[in-house]
């Protein structure tokens, strides 16, 4: 492990966009794919910005691009679904990165409770009620309230240095 001293901490000035890009890549987390459906249109993205926020009540946050169309569906629908990847989807994770309105193609699903899609192979899904949408930067934070969940076995796609891979028990 590598040693860091206090100089490296003094700067005043906030970080340039690439190290910060090449230091928070070191940052495993895991990959999903957010769908809504809006005025008949099913939209969906790559996230691996989710994270758990409360248990009491059930919230967890969603990040998106605020030049994306699911972002703007997601604040007009004011709901979404959170679809956990599993380890062998990375192509899948890869279609919904892509920016184009054909990313459904050869995807199964069906519609969940709240009206949007949920992907049927994911290994876990959350139907999810936004409760705050804030701005933050070049994105969107998403707060809401956990409505359905369920998880499947199977272990998850992890995303690491700008890369899919496994998720390795020790």
């Amino acid at each position: 492990m590598s040693s860091i001293s206090s100089k490296d901490y003094q700067s005043s000035q906030l970080v340039h966009h690439e190290v910060f890009r090449n230091v928070i890549s070191h940052f495993t987390s895991g990959v999903s794919i957010i769908t809504v459906r809006e005025n008949d249109i099913d939209y969906g993205l790559t996230a691996s910005a989710v994270c758990s926020v409360s248990l009491e009540p059930p919230m967890l946050l969603v990040c998106a691009n605020k030049n994306t169309g699911t972002r703007h569906a997601i604040s007009k629908a004011g709901s979404f679904t959170v679809n956990i990847l599993g380890e062998n989807q990375g192509e899948l994770a890869l279609q919904f990165a892509r920016s184009n309105t054909e990313k459904f193609n050869d995807v199964e699903k069906i519609y969940g409770e709240l009206g949007n899609p949920v992907l049927n192979n994911s290994l876990a899904q959350l139907e999810c009620r936004v409760v705050e949408e804030v701005m933050g930067g070049t994105h969107s934070v998403f707060l809401a309230q956990v409505q359905n969940a369920h998880a499947s076995e199977g272990d998850p796609l992890v995303y690491f240095k700008g890369k899919f891979g496994q998720f390795k028990q020790s």
